[in-house]
């Protein structure tokens, strides 16, 4: 029983590390089932034993994505004491963790568009979303406790978030250098204005 397990738990990884391949090189809209069971030396059909549908893969690929982004947001800022210094902390790990990993970005942004791919059920959609917005309570959580109230923790977290997106994409994308601008001392500018408006004292 336990190595059927494995053996399953190890065929499972190998799709989905064909379907990230896919994915990253073709988009969701270029790769297919029969694609990616070529890349992992399956037959399609062995593949719906462990998928129903190419979304479903998407779903997985994109779940443990996030898992990895609030891995590293609940990591940041273990020695800071200050709701500032925290707040720098966790904002600038989901930061760092999209401008490290560009194709990690390009994956989530179905669900950063509230795009629903064809065959994302409502119930995996819903998941994902919370797993995206369990990344950003924390940057909500700190500058509750600078001051600002519920509504405006969010929507300044929405604003975060909409920032760090945006400079990516433009960084990315090389439309950046447009601009002869640095993505990182963007970012750094804007959690300086972003603390500098807060209400609370700082350290």
């Amino acid at each position: 029983m336990l190595r059927e397990r494995a053996l399953n738990q190890a065929r499972r990884t190998l799709i989905l590390d064909a379907a990230r391949t896919a994915f990253f090189e073709l988009g969701l809209d270029g790769a297919s089932l029969r694609g990616i069971a070529k890349r992992a030396g399956y037959t399609p059909g062995a593949i719906y034993s462990y998928f129903a549908n190419l979304e479903e893969i998407y779903g997985a690929l994109l779940g443990e994505s996030l898992q990895r982004l609030n891995g590293v947001v609940e990591a940041a800022g273990a020695q800071a004491v200050a709701p500032d210094a925290l707040l720098r902390a966790k904002a600038g790990a989901f930061y760092v963790f999209y401008r490290d990993n560009p194709k990690e970005l390009d994956l989530g942004f179905y669900l950063f568009n509230g795009a629903e791919p064809r065959g994302l059920t409502p119930g995996l959609n819903q998941t994902l979303n919370e797993q995206l917005m369990a990344a950003l309570r924390p940057v909500e959580t700190q500058l509750t406790a600078l001051g600002l109230g519920t509504d405006e923790a969010v929507s300044e977290t929405t604003a975060v978030f909409a920032h760090i997106v945006g400079v990516l994409v433009l960084n990315n994308t090389g439309r950046i250098r447009l601009f002869r601008q640095n993505p990182d001392i963007l970012f750094e500018r804007y959690m300086d204005a972003l603390i500098e408006r807060l209400p609370a004292p700082r350290s």
